[in-house]
């Protein structure tokens, strides 16, 4: 049988599968909000926080005023448009409100850039500071991948306390997906942050971390169980973790209780449920290393 032959076969049996579904077709075909735009938003914040490091414009003091100024406008104009399709999708086509509830939340996120740009700021000396193998600001800047899942979780934790859906979890997934570093946009994160190499990091919505605090890869800050799905919705699930505390790489942290306190270090490889004192070093005790020699027993 040819794919002419079947053609009408796999429309049929696809569009059943759109029907039963409920995905597709159960709201009044209401506007989604688009993905694409949404990332492009995403890097076009970065251009702004960022000016002559990312995309074509290399603004001065001359001409920063007037880039900053036509930027603003267009990311305004269809974020704005975005979260009132967000916002209409999940209220089911209602608009009563909408309309100036997106307006409102679009303006107090553009209003909230300065703060914003000042605490990534303090995240790129961060970075300096922990990483000997960093050889300028501006290569942080340029290339690295903690630096960027930070960057957009500053900007889409924003829209999440504001109440935005989607549009928080598709920047996260987004910046997951390229730097392999997935940060729940609900998390709350102080100052002084670093992520160092990333690959593997994971914190979860409602973790809590405080300033001066630096991670390795691996790391996963989590819940102890979701076995009961839904119902943990809203609930503190994610650990806190307090100032000045660095967790060394594979470190699993988990549980809405667990509190790591202040000024402490917690080494490679611990799996940790309860709270940690201020001023603690956790160690995982090595184990013994055992070296077989060739030709003996147990040697492959």
């Amino acid at each position: 049988m040819t794919f002419e032959d079947n053609l009408s076969n796999i429309v049929a049996q696809l569009n059943e599968n759109y029907t039963q579904s409920g995905l597709f077709f159960s709201r009044n075909d209401l506007e989604r909000p688009n993905r694409d735009v949404i990332i492009k938003l995403l890097s076009d914040f970065k251009r702004l926080m960022f000016p002559g490091y990312f995309g074509s414009e290399h603004p001065n003091q001359t001409t920063a005023p007037f880039f900053v100024g036509s930027l603003l406008t267009s990311i305004h104009e269809r974020l704005q448009h975005q979260i009132e399709l967000a916002l209409t999708y999940q209220a089911g086509g209602r608009t009563e409100g909408i309309r100036a509830r997106a307006e409102e939340v679009c303006t107090e996120l553009l209003a909230e850039l300065p703060r914003i740009q000042k605490l990534i700021m303090i995240d790129v000396e961060a970075a300096f500071d922990g990483d000997p193998a960093a050889q300028s600001r501006e290569q942080i800047i340029f290339s690295y991948p903690g630096l960027v899942a930070i960057f957009s979780h500053r900007i889409s934790h924003e829209l999440y306390i504001r109440g935005v859906p989607y549009i928080p979890r598709i920047m996260s997934e987004y910046v997951h997906s390229r730097t392999g570093i997935d940060i729940n946009s609900g998390a709350t994160i102080g100052e002084f942050f670093f992520i160092d190499h990333g690959t593997g990091v994971v914190i979860g919505e409602t973790t809590e971390i405080g300033d001066c605090v630096k991670i390795y890869q691996g790391v996963t800050l989590g819940a102890l169980s979701t076995r009961d799905g839904q119902k943990l919705a809203g609930i503190k699930r994610h650990p806190t973790i307090k100032n000045n505390v660095t967790i060394y790489s594979n470190v699993s942290i988990l549980g809405g209780q667990t509190v790591i306190g202040e000024h402490s270090t917690i080494g490679g490889n611990a799996f940790i449920t309860e709270s940690i004192a201020p001023y603690s070093r956790v160690s995982v005790k090595n184990p013994e290393l055992c070296v077989v020699q060739p030709g003996t027993a147990g040697f492959e």
